[in-house]
């Protein structure tokens, strides 16, 4: 069974090809786990083309880490990739407060390509508070 339904599209981040300089390409499921990555990463907004596009994560920066964050993350993830990424279904969405201190959250989507109904999974770290180096 060929891929070609899973597309493909400029890498992300966007790079050229070393000696040619062309533009990198990604297809398939490399392709699908970087429309993951660049809706995770974008704010409502952020898209000239397309205000409502991205998750808009931002918005939970600072934010109590409690039950209630954590539902709220999980359901935002859940409906922007719902409506950005058509080729996928989102299965599962796990958030983990991995570390409390640094405010490192972790956000596992468990997804289906729609066409083969194949099981895949994408980790998103997410920091909720800005890390340093400082010894308190």
């Amino acid at each position: 069974m060929t891929k070609e339904f899973l597309g493909s599209g400029w890498a992300f981040p966007v790079t050229f090809s070393e000696g040619n300089y062309e533009l990198r390409i990604t297809k398939y499921e490399a392709n699908i786990e970087d429309s993951i990555d660049i809706i995770m990463q974008t704010n409502f907004g952020e898209h000239p083309m397309k205000p409502d596009f991205g998750s808009g994560l931002q918005r939970f920066f600072f934010k109590k880490m409690n039950k209630a964050l954590k539902a709220d993350i999980e359901e935002t993830v859940r409906s922007s990739l719902l409506q950005n990424e058509p080729r996928i279904t989102v299965k599962n969405v796990e958030v983990v407060y991995k570390d409390l201190q640094t405010g490192l959250v972790e956000i596992t989507v468990d997804y289906v390509y729609n066409q083969t109904n194949t099981r895949h999974n994408y980790v998103y770290p997410f920091h909720l508070k800005e890390g340093t180096n400082l010894l308190t």
